[in-house]
């Protein structure tokens, strides 16, 4: 029985100890989420807004869109850029996004991956971990933009992939990242970064077309101006993957501590229940050597 006693009290410390750690790590990608929620509010309106502009323009200026970045090409070779965090212990957050790689891989590019022209870039150190051993091409250049989240950082991957989508090593490029909508739901997506799509345009709607003029000429224009906007949506995507890393964590971290003080109080009353037992065990034997000296 006191060998039962000290093992249950061994469990106590360390679930004591486990909540501390869980705590303590709620706190800290709580202040992480809100500095990264600022972040996000911030730059996704305009980013959005930059890109409803680019889409449109190559809606309407349509042939006329003298711009590498527009050309749509046969796809015989894809990149998929995946974007997971450096660290773990957040949930389903890093699983998801692999999920939708896999996906991607298995079904919409199944024969381009069959003959390897599919290649993966990865930025954050679990996604790397998870594909490191596939048979898939794997460019870890960029998988430390996180220690260092900046825009001139995140630029040079965009900067990246945009001269090799120009130099047609790949023919479309994919970002699989975490959506944030709130620090409990982060929605993994996919969106195609390059050849730019078009926005949705009913041509025989009335003033569907708009009429742009550019000064001082549209080619002057759209050379400056889309890898600029291309920038900013790639370093959108990394904005919103690192808020949704955080909340993750933090609704990872408090369901932790939730089970551990459940687990808490079942091993406080299994703790008892033993000690109370111990003591009736010791009584007994207490008044049944009372009574045995009495009877002697």
């Amino acid at each position: 029985m006191g060998a039962n006693l000290k093992e249950v009290r061994l469990r106590i410390a360390s679930v004591k100890s486990t909540t501390q750690i869980t705590k303590a790590m709620k706190m800290v990608s709580a202040a992480k989420l809100r500095r990264a929620t600022d972040r996000i509010v911030q730059i996704r309106p305009y980013a959005n807004q930059l890109n409803a502009v680019l889409q449109n323009i190559a809606a309407n200026v349509g042939e006329d869109m003298n711009n590498s970045f527009a050309v749509q090409r046969p796809v015989n070779r894809a990149l998929i850029v995946i974007i997971t965090s450096d660290k773990g212990l957040c949930g389903g957050f890093n699983a998801n996004s692999m999920k939708l790689v896999k996906s991607s891989l298995n079904e919409k590019y199944a024969d381009l991956a069959s003959n390897k022209k599919v290649d993966l870039l990865t930025i954050g150190k679990k996604g790397y971990d998870a594909f490191k051993s596939s048979k898939l091409r794997i460019n870890n250049d960029f998988g430390h933009l996180f220690s260092t989240l900046s825009f001139e950082n995140t630029a040079k991957a965009a900067e990246y992939i945009m001269y090799a989508f120009e130099q047609k090593e790949y023919d479309v490029v994919e970002i699989v990242y975490g959506q944030f909508k709130n620090a409990a739901t982060q929605v993994p997506t996919v969106e195609q970064f390059l050849p730019i799509q078009t926005a949705a345009i009913d041509k025989n709607a009335p003033k569907a077309k708009a009429d742009y003029m550019f000064e001082p000429n549209q080619d002057k224009i759209l050379k400056d101006l889309v890898p600029k906007i291309l920038k900013t949506q790639f370093f959108r995507y990394l904005l919103d993957s690192n808020a949704s890393e955080h909340g993750a964590r933090m609704t990872a971290m408090d369901k932790a501590t939730e089970n551990a003080n459940e687990l808490l109080k079942s091993l406080n009353i299994m703790y008892n229940r033993a000690r109370q037992a111990a003591i009736t065990t010791e009584l007994s034997e207490i008044v049944s050597g009372a009574a045995a000296l009495s009877n002697g």
